[in-house]
């Protein structure tokens, strides 16, 4: 740089640095949208007896209750590759001490808690001590080790069964 160019280098670097710093003000400032959607997240859906309830239908929130970070995760994952639809995911809060896997608030002849199940090699069930959420929640502890190998991911209901199917939007 020659010493004509230099004033001017420092004069436009001023002038960024001053545009930058009321640009980062006012975001450091401004109000978030924090404005509620009232509109509906899900679709209420029936599957009739009879009919197919298959894995992508049904919510499952995964807690960990384990000492193994990120197991919550990886639980949820592998339920996605079979088609379950992704819950919450967390650390549990809950004061059922699950050893394996540990179905929440769960009606054993519910077919989607039925679903979730047959997932899994052993399940136990308790009453949630947790707020109500979407979908069927477990929580895995210390003693979970895998997936059953070939489970079933659909099968005729026995009973008439309502799903709450989430509703995409895209925004144009």
């Amino acid at each position: 740089m020659n010493r004509a160019s230099t004033p001017i280098a420092i004069g436009v670097s001023a002038v960024v640095l001053v545009l930058g710093l009321l640009v980062g003000v006012k975001l450091v400032t401004a109000k978030a949208d924090t404005g509620t959607d009232d509109a509906a997240t899900c679709t209420n859906q029936t599957v009739a007896k009879g009919e197919t309830l298959s894995s992508n239908l049904v919510q499952v929130n995964v807690l960990n209750a384990s000492q193994r970070s990120g197991l919550a995760n990886r639980v949820s994952i592998n339920l996605q590759r079979r088609g379950f639809l992704a819950g919450g995911v967390g650390n549990s809060t809950s004061k059922v001490a699950g050893t394996g896997v540990t179905i929440l608030d769960a009606d054993k002849a519910d077919p989607m808690v039925h679903l979730v199940a047959i997932q899994f090699p052993k399940v136990s069930y308790a009453e949630s001590d947790l707020p109500a959420t979407d979908g069927i929640t477990i929580v895995v502890g210390d003693d979970y080790k895998a997936l059953k190998k070939k489970a079933r991911t659909s099968f005729k209901t026995p009973a008439a069964v309502s799903v709450c199917v989430p509703q995409v939007t895209l925004d144009e």
